[in-house]
């Protein structure tokens, strides 16, 4: 046999998007650590085996040369010298010590814990922010899910999603699962909806997305016009009586303040607002009454433009209001093993309490809301740029780069470099990195264990802890072992014996439980450090090395309790504690991952959690927001930034900035601004110009695409360019949030107008 029939197939998940997708990797070169081959993994509960070609260049992020091996520290000249880790930790420690106790843990801010896959981190994080008694953080959730959570809050207390596999009308709001997938097996479910002759597709875009070409609607609005596009879809099912009239009196409340604003609506003047037919929004709106069910999915191309927190309310309308939730093929609130924000319950996803179990919380400087714990990307730099007391003065950014990565990058550069200390735990050194006073190289996603917190399918729903495909580049570590180690650095451990409870999960689970019990009894103040307890006492008698899954033991544990039919409907048997243990050893040993839970329709209804039970559509703000949008100014008309750009568009070689290599894009190397036809010609631009795009904020030049895609007055920069792969490197491609600025944001969540940056766009000479 040869060395390739020889070699095995490790199982893993790509980390490109949320879906994450099983793959499986063959390992080969020289040193056995090159990703040789990579393909879908079959044995997935959710891909199946699909993946797209993003996570076929995979070694681009494995291999690449910017891995970081040794902790870096910043000398007075603004260059660094590599450190050991003993000594890394010690000043680690000290620093954040000293901004904590000279100003307190408030003041120390956390940025990240998260990154596509990269989910464990954030768990054992929490444990360091507890001992430093740091009381604020965000991550990239806040740039663009915020709106929505808030809205889900009000709405019915959880997270809610749609079941588009099975729907037989899926409505795609600023959403091109194309390209950005976010539903398992993306493109083959596109093209099932699309030949089926009984289900609709609806999308809502200005651009002539690989979706909308799909859909049997395709409502190509104005940018910037989704909320009075939406709201007139739903005035349509209003004004012609076309409600679930019944179910909405036995499920919702509040329909009474709705129904006379949508009554209100002058549908022909809000479609000419979009430039749209209005008879297209009203044949729209009677598909989607006339369904037996309806799944919605909005995204960024919504959530990052104007009125984007009212777009998430109203667009919610479209399934409520024709009674589509707890229905196969409708709405539901998935399962989850592990929150990715905001708390919630195993009965509910990230972003279950937007309120914080109803506490309205603000930012100490800027006093923006705080939703799913979460403070808005957008003030960031406005909390550090100030004389405020309360101001952050030290930053802990883990798995993220704001430098690159939040709007207006100039000024959130000069917040950075305003704080007092700051520590970077990455794989590279990134833009933020290379402003950061110590930076500690954390081992890849493939070099250790890690788990998939964005598990949101139903009603078969998963988890997937993933084994390390190699060993850790030498001189890294996996983030739990940081955490534990700045944890035991700041003493936070000194007043508890762990060593019984480690001795007891020597013997057996069962022996380290009952002490687990026992030990948190004891001292209830050491709950916020159980991630680290963990880790050091259960962790090492886990097989395989598998320490960094502890944690999970514990969320096995309190998820079996909360839902338990869900789970024995899954297989797992067993009274009490036994259930937990089941469903912990069947999350360490499939690989693949594992089938945890199997819903009915019904349970979502004990997941709603309003104080009555019932969908909630009595939103007073939004109301208030819906009320104005008939006197509100439509966008467009300054003649000075004639041009709307889009800041961020994903496309097939485009993927986050763990892909720091130009050399993975096979096409659009430079990413190319795409621009109309109609624009191209008017400004006398051909493709492969150049050009340069202005913005309020920045100016940058651009390598022009003219693409049938975009219509008129409509521009768009894709994601994930402008890095290097190493600090002295040149950057390939535009850094969107050059262009774009912290003040251009939703009043309400603050998430960024990414979507719908005015601009301006001229030809440069050759």
């Amino acid at each position: 046999m040869t060395d390739e029939q020889t070699t095995p197939w490790r199982p893993t998940a790509c980390i490109l998007c949320e879906c994450n997708c099983g793959i499986e990797v063959r390992l080969g070169g020289p040193q056995g650590r090159t990703f040789d081959r990579i393909r879908g993994d079959k044995a997935h509960p959710a891909s199946q085996g699909y993946t797209c070609q993003k996570a076929l260049r995979l070694d681009h992020y494995q291999n690449g040369p910017h891995r970081l091996t040794s902790p870096m520290r910043r000398r007075p000249d603004g260059t660094y010298e590599p450190v050991d880790w003993d000594t890394a930790i010690a000043e680690v420690a000290a620093g954040l010590a000293r901004v904590r106790d000279t100003h307190g843990g408030k003041t120390i801010f956390y940025y990240g814990g998260g990154g596509q896959g990269n989910h464990l981190n954030g768990a054992y994080a929490s444990a360091t922010r507890a001992a430093l008694g740091s009381k604020y953080r965000s991550n990239a959730l806040a740039q663009e899910k915020t709106g929505e959570f808030w809205v889900n809050a009000k709405l019915l207390g959880g997270y809610t999603r749609g079941d588009y596999e099975h729907a037989e009308v899926v409505v795609f709001v600023g959403k091109n699962p194309w390209q950005s997938h976010s539903i398992p097996r993306a493109r083959p479910t596109l093209k099932e909806i699309a030949r089926d002759p009984n289900r609709s597709m609806v999308v809502l875009d200005p651009r002539t997305t690989e979706t909308a070409e799909l859909a049997d609607h395709h409502l190509a609005l104005r940018p910037g016009t989704d909320a009075w596009c939406l709201a007139a879809l739903a005035a349509v099912l209003v004004q012609e009586d076309l409600l679930d009239r019944d179910w909405l009196a036995e499920h919702a409340t509040g329909l009474d303040r709705l129904e006379p604003l949508l009554a209100a609506v002058d549908i022909d003047a809000y479609a000419a607002i979009c430039d749209l037919d209005a008879d297209l929004i009203r044949r729209t709106a009677r598909r989607i009454a006339a369904a037996s069910s309806v799944a919605v999915y909005e995204d960024l191309g919504v959530q990052m433009s104007l009125h984007s927190t009212l777009s998430s309310y109203l667009n919610k309308l479209l399934w409520v209001l024709t009674g589509n939730f707890a229905n196969p093929g409708g709405h539901y609130v998935p399962t989850s093993i592990v929150n990715l924000a905001g708390g919630g319950s195993g009965g509910g996803g990230g972003g279950a309490r937007a309120q914080d179990g109803g506490r309205d919380r603000r930012s100490p400087v800027a006093g923006a809301r705080i939703i799913s714990g979460l403070v808005p990307c957008n003030v960031i730099a406005e909390e550090i740029l100030t004389d405020h007391p309360d101001r952050y003065r030290a930053m802990i950014i883990e798995s993220a780069n704001p430098a690159h990565s939040l709007a207006d990058s100039p000024r959130m550069r000069e917040a950075i470099e305003a704080l007092e200390f700051t520590v970077v735990i990455d794989v590279a050194m990134t833009e933020t990195a290379q402003l950061a006073d110590y930076v500690l190289p954390a081992a890849s996603q493939f070099e250790k264990w890690e788990a998939t917190f964005f598990n949101f399918e139903f009603p078969h729903n998963y988890f997937h802890l993933r084994r390390p495909v190699l060993e850790p580049l030498p001189g890294t570590l996996p983030e739990p072992e940081i955490h534990a180690r700045i944890v035991e650095a700041l003493g936070a451990l000194d007043a508890l014996d762990l060593a019984p409870l480690a001795e007891a999960a020597r013997h057996s689970r069962a022996a380290f439980g009952g002490r687990f019990l026992q030990l948190m009894g004891e001292h209830p103040e050491a709950a916020p450090l159980l991630s680290v307890i963990l880790y050091r006492t259960l962790g090492p008698a886990l097989p395989d090395g598998a320490a960094s899954a502890a944690l999970l033991w514990g969320a096995a544990n309190r998820v079996a309790a909360q839902i338990r039919p869900s789970i024995e409907r899954a297989g797992f048997e067993g009274e009490g504690a036994e259930l937990a243990e089941a469903l912990f050893d069947a999350i360490l040993t499939h690989p693949s991952g594992v089938i945890f839970s199997v819903d009915e329709p019904a349970d979502n209804w004990a997941r709603v959690r309003t104080p009555n039970g019932l969908l909630n559509l009595d939103n007073a703000i939004m109301l208030d927001a819906l009320a104005e949008l008939a006197g509100a100014r439509p966008p467009g008309g300054d003649p000075e930034f004639p041009l709307v750009l889009s800041a961020g568009e994903r496309r097939s070689f485009t993927a986050n900035t763990i892909f720091r290599s130009p050399e993975w894009r096979r096409r659009d190397r430079d990413g190319a601004l795409r621009v109309s036809p109609a624009d191209a010609d008017a400004l006398g631009l051909a493709d492969g110009d150049r050009a340069r795009i202005t913005t309020q904020r920045g100016s940058a030049e651009v390598l022009v695409e003219i693409s049938p895609m975009m219509r008129r007055g409509h521009i768009a920069l894709p994601n994930g360019l402008g890095v290097t792969q190493t600090p002295d490197a040149a950057s390939v491609g535009v850094a969107p949030n050059d262009l774009t600025s912290s003040d251009h944001r939703d009043p309400i969540a603050g998430t960024p107008y990414h979507k719908h940056v005015p601009a301006r766009l001229e030809p440069i000479s050759a």
